[in-house]
């Protein structure tokens, strides 16, 4: 088992926290840590919900699985904390890239106006105005990175 943090980071305007949203989808590229080869390009999942498993199943409840050429077992990704921004541990599987999608982020402005929607960080930028405070509220330069813990 390998802990995995999802690291992000932008230059910040008006901006309080950055965040991802609870419930919502993200996506990752994964990759065979014993090959070179062996990849698995922007799957998709939940942390909220974790796969069904047959009664039968050994592995512990997990958001994603893979079973790779030639292995008896899966791989398993489980998201162990969403609130810092993402830790995942991951059982013979390596997440090396994150591509945003659209809405998985929350921003927070520095007059406490939340932002939901359409916060799409997925072109590296996002730009919004926080009329309750007048002020504009943006992100920009947005880069998100995978490391081992």
């Amino acid at each position: 088992m390998v802990l995995f943090l999802l690291c992000i980071k932008g230059e910040l305007e008006g901006v309080d926290t950055l965040s991802l949203i609870k419930d919502a989808n993200i996506c990752f590229s994964v990759r065979n840590p014993l090959s070179d080869y062996e990849t698995r390009e922007k799957i998709v999942f939940n942390p909220c919900e974790t796969l069904e498993q047959d009664e039968s199943d050994r592995e512990p409840p997990h958001h994603f699985a893979v079973k790779w050429e030639g292995s008896k077992k899966f791989s398993t990704l489980v998201v162990l904390d969403a609130d810092a921004v993402l830790a995942m541990e991951c059982r013979g599987l390596e997440p090396y890239e994150f591509h945003a999608l659209g809405n998985e982020f929350r921003v927070v402005s520095e007059g406490g106006t939340v932002f939901e929607e359409g916060v799409d960080l997925s072109e590296g930028d996002w730009a919004d105005y926080d009329e309750e405070h007048d002020a504009s509220v943006s992100i920009s330069d947005f880069e998100a990175k995978i490391i081992a813990a």
